[in-house]
């Protein structure tokens, strides 16, 4: 638990840079076999009061649609002008419970992120395998040329801690299926 608190708290970190410029790339990070998953944490809130009590403390649950498939695309965050990239995870950085961190695929078309990622994503035209195979993370200019798309959301939300739900993937879908994503946290 403490462990996945840490990773968490990592990730949230480095994709609240997006005011600093990067000066060198970010710590590495193993992926630990020991890490729990958030879906067996036993919740502090029952399932059946997840549309009425959002607590935003602790990692998020993010959900989003993209414009076109971009889920085995590694992710990377811009500047607010989309004229730079401010954050983005080394090749070893790519894994979420020791796999690699593909978003959790929900009901109509919405995503569960499983690594991090924010309103100014952008996706670069390389696979998680192939990124997490690099020895080293490309420069700035080079990551920055295989974008693919600088503004590809259509819908971004938060819905609170992922740690505080029992199944975190059937809870989003009945969240979404039931249309109650307006209980969340409008990002995008």
């Amino acid at each position: 638990m403490k462990q996945l608190l840490i990773f968490w708290g990592m990730l949230f970190c480095v994709a609240c840079t997006t005011n600093k410029s990067i000066q060198s790339a970010p710590p590495k990070i193993k992926p630990s076999a020991n890490t729990t998953k958030p879906s067996t944490v036993k919740p502090t809130t029952p399932a059946n009061e997840i549309t009425t009590t959002m607590d935003f403390s602790g990692p998020p649950t993010t959900l989003y649609k993209t414009k076109a498939d971009y889920n085995n695309k590694v992710p990377v965050t811009l500047s607010e002008d989309k004229t730079k990239i401010v954050s983005y995870p080394s090749p070893k950085d790519v894994f979420y419970n020791g796999n690699l961190a593909y978003p959790t695929p929900l009901a109509q078309g919405y995503l569960l992120d499983n690594r991090g990622i924010g309103k100014n994503v952008a996706f670069l035209n390389i696979t998680y395998e192939e990124y997490s195979n690099l020895s080293e993370v490309p420069s700035l200019q080079n990551m920055y040329n295989m974008i693919i798309d600088k503004d590809p959301l259509v819908q971004m939300c938060n819905c609170g801690n992922r740690l505080k739900y029992a199944n975190v993937v059937s809870d989003m879908n009945r969240l979404i299926n039931d249309n109650k994503l307006s209980k969340c946290q409008k990002i995008k």
